[in-house]
């Protein structure tokens, strides 16, 4: 019974997930490319600065390292959701105006397939594309300007099935096999015109992460964690499709397009982390390798990216029948990401600050999470938009005992 209340659970989420409860304006920046590249991880890892490449912990799923897997607990499955509600104030090149929504984010579910085998798999967004931009154009001949219009949505997902190995007490490694895949779409049109060009692209290809984790005492109360990951460069081809359509989205005329590629690049990271049970600080480093693949367009192009992260935490103890459990976990973190995406000569920056709070439930089976960030990206000068934005995660946390074999009354 219980086994088949969580099948429809999970069902029931996954069928909703590409559902926006609002559609808003998710940033200019994500006309680019394949979208604004999501450098956020959506876990208890959030309020760190989304930290946590070195951290070895049996409380949540941490797919910032495939190798964390083998610390889940046995006999236990885990499960995850997380929402996100976003507000920006666009500013800069003449605009000011803001925009939010509320998005989907995470869908995990982890557990234990043999004591030193550890198993999670689940679906987030890669990346995001969500804008409109205003032109005014001058008809030839005429003189008379029109407004021309061009809307983006859709984006990469990430879905992946992720393993984790101890090899030693104090020593373990991981794979993440993701599978890349989502729907690009901009939509054109000029003036009154009910008619608009529509490009659809669309792309699926396999991605490979590798991670390790070390883990071991450093005195009688603190311990050290040491982490690494390397995620394969991964070619994409985007089969693309022309359609020109009416505003009832009545097909006038179809063509199929030469696809296009686009190279995403190979990355790096390397964390630590220094606890005693109670405070935990955590440090991050990752850097992607843009700059031997010459990826651009007419006004833009990659280099190479580099994210700093750290963040602390403090975790307050209780008693659950003669255990002592996790309580209430307090965090507070930082983040500077020197983004690749290059804009007239600028390469763009984001700096944000965060908090977060779990609590569990009485019986320590959920936990309800929530997550804040408030940051500013990009600038005002030389033709960039400044974002500044707040970012609230809600996650909810189910743990269980799967497979025991119950006691006849």
């Amino acid at each position: 019974m219980r086994i088949k209340l969580y099948t429809g659970l999970i069902l029931f989420l996954l069928c909703g997930t590409a559902v926006k409860a609002q559609h808003g304006l998710n940033s200019v920046y994500s006309a680019y490319g394949i979208g604004d590249l999501e450098e956020r991880d959506y876990s208890r890892n959030f309020g760190l600065g989304s930290t946590g490449i070195g951290r070895r912990h049996s409380g949540y799923l941490n797919e910032l390292n495939p190798a964390s897997y083998s610390a889940l607990p046995t006999q236990n499955f885990m499960f995850d959701i997380s929402l996100k509600a976003q507000q920006i104030n666009y500013n800069g090149g003449g605009i000011s105006q803001s925009a939010g929504d509320v998005n989907f984010k995470r869908l995990a579910l982890g557990f234990k397939a043999a004591s030193f085998w550890g198993i999670s798999a689940g679906i987030t967004p890669f990346s995001t594309v969500d804008y409109k931009l205003l032109n005014q154009q001058f008809v030839t001949g005429t003189g008379n300007p029109v407004t021309t219009s061009t809307t983006g949505t859709g984006g990469i997902n990430r879905a992946y099935i992720s393993n984790g190995f101890s090899l030693s007490k104090n020593f373990s490694v991981g794979v993440s096999t993701a599978f890349l895949f989502g729907p690009l779409k901009t939509s054109q049109s000029v003036g009154s015109d009910s008619l608009f060009t529509e490009h659809n692209k669309y792309t699926f290809k396999p991605n490979f992460t590798l991670g390790a984790q070390y883990a071991g005492k450093i005195s009688k109360d603190w311990q050290l964690g040491l982490g690494a990951t390397y995620r394969f460069q991964t070619k994409l081809k985007m089969q693309e499709k022309l359609n020109i359509v009416n505003q009832d989205e009545t097909s006038l005329y179809t063509k199929d397009q030469d696809p296009s590629y686009f190279t995403l690049p190979a990355e790096y990271g390397a964390g630590l982390t220094l606890t005693n049970g109670t405070i935990t600080w955590v440090a991050d480093y990752r850097h992607q390798l843009w700059n031997s693949l010459n990826e651009k367009g007419s006004n833009y192009l990659y280099q190479d990216g580099e994210r700093y992260s750290t963040g602390i935490e403090y975790t307050l103890k209780r008693k659950y029948y003669n255990q002592t459990i996790e309580g209430a976990v307090l965090q507070a973190g930082f983040s500077y990401n020197k983004s690749p995406l290059v804009i007239a000569g600028n390469q763009l920056s984001d700096i944000s600050g965060t908090l977060g709070v779990s609590l569990p439930s009485k019986n320590g089976q959920l936990r309800y999470y929530l997550g804040l960030e408030g940051g500013q990206r990009g600038g005002n000068g030389n033709g960039l938009i400044k974002e500044t934005y707040v970012n609230a995660v809600f996650n909810f946390s189910l743990r269980d005992l799967w497979f025991l074999k119950r006691l006849s009354q």
